[in-house]
């Protein structure tokens, strides 16, 4: 009967197995694709989820995470799946999990079913079982079971391992989200989490700092100097929260110091010369700015990230270099930042405009990259308008061969077909010759070399750049208006032919005598009816200007132009008529004339078209995002704070680390080294104890260390202890081998006696 049993019970295995063979095959058959290409009733999935062997309940959970994850309706198996929530199997218990993080709060009834098993697998044996049950409790989303997701961190808190102490980490602000009211408790666990030995746990701790309450800088205080030293070693999302808690630590709690500096100075030789150095010398102080201590070791540890792989990590560096350091420091950090140039086009476009952020306060120590920021051929226009922007604030200070390269690169764009190309060439021209006055003269040439072209729009943006460069030294630029009026026959663009106009009448009242402003009017009038509206009102203007110079000589001509805009079809132009009549109706009215037709106009400065998001923070979204993102910038954008005033900064003993108490009686726990250092420590209080009960012991060193002379007494106290301890044990030794010849002897007699019995036995058995 137990041998038919036994081939029962093997055939049922073999059995089973085949099923399973058979199941595993199905699956590579498909793919891997059997549980989304199948589709099976929800009652064969309840029956799968209801069985008692564990593979079943699994094959069953697989299929209902694939109707989940494909946007079918799975919510109607809640109450089969929190059944298995107490599972023994971690693959059933994983997708368990998932399913109630997912469906918590569509039924959040049923969810408070599992939180009792759940609790049980927080005090299980398995740290992976211990931060499953942590994560799927805080991912529940319902407010009633938010006071135990907080027992739950606290526990996880002082749990013995680091990746159930991370979880609790991660847990804190969901529970914060769940209820507000547990803020008191959840600070008072970050503050454990934020001194935590293991920087993989302190990196999530300071993320949830930051999102809980990021102006509490009294619980980094302590912990300032150990994220510094950890902060090499976190993963990219904690360095980048570290970073910013850092930076924002460092402006509220650091003021700037300045210390006086003289000038260092050749030696004089006479007496006379000394003397005035000596005067010169105290003229000549000058501040430089001092740093922290703790500022210099935090910019330190930031230098090794810029060879990090993560940009967001760079460009935080970055940031903090800027904000913090001198410039030298930004220096370091500009080839790393300009690396992020050959990544893709998105993250591309995010690093120009950090680029131009920095190089509109410090563009010097880009100048050596120039070459990275050339335009290419498919750069879309995203990219190479920042690129353009940024090669016009290099400009100054770029050599003279870079200097030309530029220049040579934005003439060939501006004559392009591309019409935005081509205007922002021309603009960007222009604020190469305001930024460095020494190439106006060669920026103006290139200007005026292509007022002859066909295109009308590279012709309207060249005259209004021309415009500006004679605006800001008018009296050296009366060449350059003749040469421009010469252009007036020929150029039809009408914002071009505005342009040449007004400069014509700004020009009126220069040598009246020579001027051609009478004669250029005259022409202009012919024409009349047929310019378009913007280049009538500047005809108009041009000739109260001319009257205003000329008063009373050219009277019939300016009431025929008056005459000419009374009958016009623009409203706006027969105002303008009518108010300029009224001025120079009368000679006593033309001090008013003067002050609103000849005023000195302001000379004109095109910034930068990112100079709006100069005061913007380096690596946020508002900077990438621009006006668009309102006035106050995007959801939770926060500005840097400015620098803590001298003498309202924290302590800086609140900075120094806590010593923890000594542990050394538990050896367990101690490492090699510490172990070798204790007793080398209780070597040295012995001997110099032992000394002192013998006679007077001799000081150590002021730093520890043995002296000359105790090291020689204790070299002839060994050898007199020696010498002592040797015919002691020539004493013992002859002893010792007196008694052992006579036990030798006894055991001789003992092991011939005991030959001559087993020789016996074995003739008798041989017998």
């Amino acid at each position: 009967m137990e041998t038919i049993s036994r081939i029962s019970s093997m055939l049922e295995t073999a059995r089973e197995l085949t099923l399973e063979a058979a199941q595993s095959a199905a699956i590579n058959r498909t793919s891997g694709t059997d549980y989304s290409s199948r589709t099976y009733s929800p009652a064969h999935i309840k029956k799968l989820l209801d069985s008692r062997h564990e593979r079943e309940v699994l094959d069953g959970m697989r299929r209902v995470i694939s109707l989940m994850y494909r946007s079918e309706p799975s919510l109607t198996f809640f109450s089969a799946v929190v059944k298995n929530v107490a599972s023994a199997n971690l693959e059933v218990k994983k997708l368990v999990y998932i399913y109630l993080v997912h469906h918590a709060e569509a039924e959040p009834d049923l969810a408070l079913l599992s939180i009792n098993a759940i609790q049980k697998s927080l005090t299980d044996s398995s740290p992976q079982v211990r931060t499953m049950a942590l994560r799927t409790m805080s991912g529940i989303r319902v407010p009633v079971i938010s006071q135990i997701v907080s027992l739950a961190i606290k526990r996880g808190c002082g749990d013995m391992s680091p990746h159930v102490r991370k979880a609790a980490a991660l847990a804190i602000p969901k529970c914060y989200r769940l209820d507000p009211n547990t803020l008191p408790q959840l600070m008072g666990y970050l503050e454990t989490l934020l001194g935590d030995s293991q920087y993989f746990v302190v990196g999530p701790a300071v993320a949830a700092l930051l999102d809980l309450c990021p102006d509490e800088i009294g619980l980094v205080h302590k912990n300032y100097r150990s994220l510094v030293k950890k902060l090499v070693d976190m993963d990219e999302w904690g360095q980048l929260a570290t970073l910013r808690l850092l930076t924002f630590y460092a402006r509220k709690c650091f003021p700037q110091r300045t210390q006086k500096v003289k000038r260092a100075a050749p030696e004089a030789f006479y007496d006379d010369e000394k003397q005035q150095q000596e005067a010169q010398d105290d003229a000549e102080e000058y501040e430089v700015p001092v740093m922290d201590p703790d500022i210099e070791l935090l910019l330190r540890a930031c230098k090794v990230l810029l060879q990090s792989r993560n940009s967001a990590v760079i460009v935080s560096v970055v940031r903090c270099f800027l904000y913090l350091a001198p410039s030298e420091y930004i220096a370091s950090a500009v080839g790393p930042l300009v690396a992020l140039l050959r990544t893709p086009q998105d993250m591309q476009l995010i690093a120009l405009y950090n680029i131009v952020a920095v190089a509109l306060r410090v563009p010097k120590p880009f100048a050596k990259y120039t070459a990275h920021f050339l335009v290419h051929a498919n750069d879309p226009p995203h990219i190479w308008r920042l690129k353009l922007e940024v090669l016009t604030i290099l400009f100054p200070h770029c050599g003279k061969h870079w200097k030309g390269v530029i220049i040579s690169e934005l003439e060939h764009f501006s004559k392009g077909t591309d019409p935005e190309l081509v205007r922002e060439s021309v603009r960007a021209i222009g604020r190469c010759a305001q930024g460095d006055t020494s190439t106006a003269g060669m920026c103006l040439r290139i200007l005026l070399g292509q007022i002859s072209s066909p295109d009308g729009n590279l012709v309207s943006e060249s005259l209004t750049v021309i415009r500006h460069l004679i605006q800001q030294d008018p009296s050296s630029h009366k060449q350059t208006v003749l040469q421009l009026v010469k252009h007036l026959g020929s150029t039809t663009h009408p914002d071009a032919r505005a342009t040449i106009i007004w400069l014509v009448g700004e020009f009126a009242g220069i040598d009246p005598e020579n001027n051609i402003a009478p004669d250029v009017l005259r022409i202009l009038i012919k024409g009349f009816a047929d310019e378009m509206e913007i280049v009538k009102q500047q005809i108009v203007l041009l000739g109260a200007k001319v009257y205003l110079h000329h008063l009373y000589r050219i009277t019939l001509l300016w009431r025929y132009i008056l005459l000419l805009a009374r009958y016009d079809t623009s409203y706006d132009l027969r105002d303008r008529a009518r108010l300029y009549k009224s001025l120079l109706e009368t000679p006593s009215s033309t001090q008013l004339a003067n002050l609103l037709l000849l005023a000195p106009k302001p000379v004109p400065h095109a910034p930068s078209p990112s100079e709006t998001r100069k005061d913007l923070l380096i690596g946020s979204a508002t900077l990438v995002v621009g006006s668009d993102a309102g006035y106050h910038g995007l959801r939770g954008y926060t500005n840097l704070p400015d620098w803590v005033e001298l003498g309202q900064e924290p302590d800086p003993s609140l900075r120094t680390e806590d010593v923890k108490p000594d542990t050394s009686s538990n050896t367990t726990s101690m490492t090699a080294g510490d172990r070798l250092d204790k007793a080398l420590r209780e070597h040295k209080t012995t001997s110099i104890s032992s000394r002192g009960r013998n006679g007077p012991a001799m000081p150590l060193d002021p730093a520890g260390k043995k002296t000359l002379d105790q090291w020689l007494e204790e070299e002839e106290e060994e050898t007199e202890t020696e010498s002592e301890t040797d015919s002691e044990e020539e004493e013992t030794d002859s002893e010792e081998e007196s008694s052992s010849e006579e036990e030798d002897d006894e055991s001789e007699e003992e092991t011939d006696s005991e030959t001559e019995a087993v020789h016996k036995e074995a003739q008798q058995l041989l017998g």
